[in-house]
């Protein structure tokens, strides 16, 4: 991870809009939840999120963080995320990705810890 000037350790993360076709919810969610855990053992890899959209029922977006993008593009230019990918392809039709540096994190008030 990078570090701003102040000392804030800064994330790569990645955002992913995946578009799954209508049925193919469940097999979706139990496919992400297997290439998930293989994720997480990537050394640059610091977690990730799935979250279904409010936007509709076959709507889902992937959240992960990274140490930093030269990591990230590594693994996304590897075998082990071609297997994934081909894994998650039958059960959607459609999405986008975004990246983007996490500048300043601020934990809410309530949170534990």
């Amino acid at each position: 991870m990078t570090e701003t000037p102040t000392g804030t350790r800064r994330v790569f993360r990645v955002i992913l809009r995946m578009d799954v076709h209508t049925g193919m919810e469940p097999a979706f969610e139990r496919t992400w939840a297997g290439v998930a855990e293989a994720i997480a053992d990537h050394p640059a890899n610091l977690g990730q999120w799935l979250l279904r959209g409010c936007d509709g029922p076959s709507v889902y977006y992937v959240t992960s963080d990274w140490v930093d993008e030269p990591a990230f593009r590594e693994f996304e230019r590897g075998r082990a995320h071609r297997e994934h990918r081909a894994r998650l392809a039958p059960l959607r039709h459609g999405g986008w990705m975004v990246t983007a540096q996490v500048i300043h994190s601020l934990p809410g008030r309530t949170a534990p810890g």
